[in-house]
């Protein structure tokens, strides 16, 4: 089991390549459960059970959402409170932190029972898919207690400097998960209940396992003073993190059904391309969202340990890495966007080819510009400076919603992708300089 590591001590660009490294093999793991479901979904049952995958793909953001929220909140707390040494006040932090996410998915989970019906419907979800997008939503749903409880246990682990347990868990999980979801539709043939259980299953077991090794990872630390299991006062200061850190996914995810509502009056075709094309997009987004996170770690141990001239090192350590992972990416998907998009489907029709191929092709050349908003924001959001980072997140969102709406009559399903990179390019914008004016002078 890798052991915890100090993140204020050590050449910046080594100790965050070290860092953030396994976190990236971590999500891009990750993501391979939405690439399979929409994989197996395509090829093995047909294009209207990828589009319904999709379709409910968008609403399962809404719970990711919360789920980022309490991850983040606990991260940068324990990560402070790790790098200032307060061991005590640390555990209690975590112990704070699994309760809370408790109540929260609780809660969620009898939200998402009661209104996913009506959710699906508000998005104009098509009745030929309609049934299915209900159905892997539903036992979605039920998968929430494992998604809440390992996204808490991934953000302890990144506090304490820890990258790369987490990296086991799901390179093990998201392989099986991919075994699982062929065997349960081809050889069951479950259907798109099929995909969905077999994730439902994976889920399960990395959860559990990673909350049994942040049991045994608190173990390690002691200290005079013992830590009580629950905290308001800490909670005050998880909450200060996680309510706008969900706020702003929950705003993003609120956002993209809206866009996905003006996508599905273009029919199942456009939906199906869409579905594909944004799961490579995800790909992309959630891995530099996710080295955002590693900024994040780092800057709060650092601001724990009062080094905060280390921080516009990180920064600038970061970028290099974030720029390593957006140029491939924008290649590949630019220059190969219709062959990866012939992967998730099964004899597709030219609307979702041109679909996804168009959108793809639209919004990959401005990865570089994300990269340099997502970076900045995981400083700003490590520092607690979370006003300015919502300002930057929600005005991305705003664009692109009104854009969507505004440019899909003209232009159609092409006008929807336009929306992107303008709300990008501004929101990014305003995350640098708000990086700039408090900490661009430090030396």
């Amino acid at each position: 089991m890798a052991i915890s590591k100090d993140l204020t001590v050590g050449e910046p660009s080594k100790v965050l390549r070290s860092f953030c490294l396994p976190m990236l093999g971590s999500i891009i793991f990750q993501q391979l459960y939405n690439l399979a479901d929409s994989f197996v979904a395509g090829k093995l049952i047909g294009e209207e059970a990828l589009a319904a995958v999709g379709n409910s793909y968008e609403i399962t953001l809404i719970f990711l959402a919360f789920a980022f929220g309490c991850n983040i909140g606990c991260s940068v707390i324990v990560s402070q409170l790790f790098g200032g040494k307060k061991l005590a006040e640390m555990k209690t932090a975590v112990y704070t932190s699994l309760i809370m996410s408790g109540a929260v998915c609780l809660l969620l989970m009898a939200a998402g029972f009661l209104t996913g019906g009506a959710l699906l419907r508000v998005i104009q979800t098509p009745e030929n898919i309609l049934p299915d997008s209900l159905l892997y939503l539903n036992i979605y749903i039920l998968s929430l207690p494992f998604v809440f409880c390992y996204n808490v246990s991934t953000g302890i682990f990144s506090a304490l400097g820890d990258s790369k347990t987490p990296f086991v868990f799901l390179a093990a999980s998201s392989t099986a998960n991919i075994g699982a979801d062929i065997l349960f539709v081809a050889a069951f043939d479950m259907g798109v209940a099929g995909v969905a259980w077999a994730t439902f299953i994976c889920q399960g077991v990395s959860c559990i396992l990673a909350l049994v090794f942040v049991l045994k990872r608190l173990k390690v630390f002691t200290s005079d003073e013992k830590a009580k299991l629950f905290s308001f006062r800490i909670l005050k200061k998880i909450a200060a993190v996680a309510v706008p850190s969900t706020l702003q996914q929950g705003f993003i995810s609120a956002g993209n059904i809206l866009i996905q509502g003006v996508i599905n009056g273009f029919g199942s075709g456009v939906i199906a391309g869409y579905a594909a094309s944004v799961k490579l997009n995800n790909l992309v987004i959630t891995s530099l969202t996710t080295l955002g996170n590693g900024v994040s770690n780092y800057t709060a141990q650092n601001i724990g340990a009062g080094k905060t001239e280390r921080i516009s090192q990180g920064f600038r350590a970061a970028i290099k890495l974030f720029l390593a992972v957006a140029i491939p990416a924008a290649l590949l998907y630019f220059f190969a966007g219709e062959p990866l998009m012939r992967l998730f489907m099964d004899d597709p029709t030219d609307a979702a080819l041109q679909a996804g191929t168009a959108f793809l092709r639209t919004v990959t050349p401005f990865y570089v510009i994300a990269s340099l908003k997502l970076a900045a924001d995981g400083v700003l959001r490590g520092a607690g400076l979370m006003g300015r980072f919502m300002a930057a997140t929600f005005t991305d969102l705003i664009l692109r919603v009104i854009l969507a709406f505004v440019l899909s009559a003209p232009f159609g399903s092409d006008g929807i992708w336009a929306a992107w990179p303008v709300g990008w390019t501004v929101a990014t914008v305003m995350s640098l300089s708000f990086y700039f004016a408090k900490f661009g002078k430090r030396k």
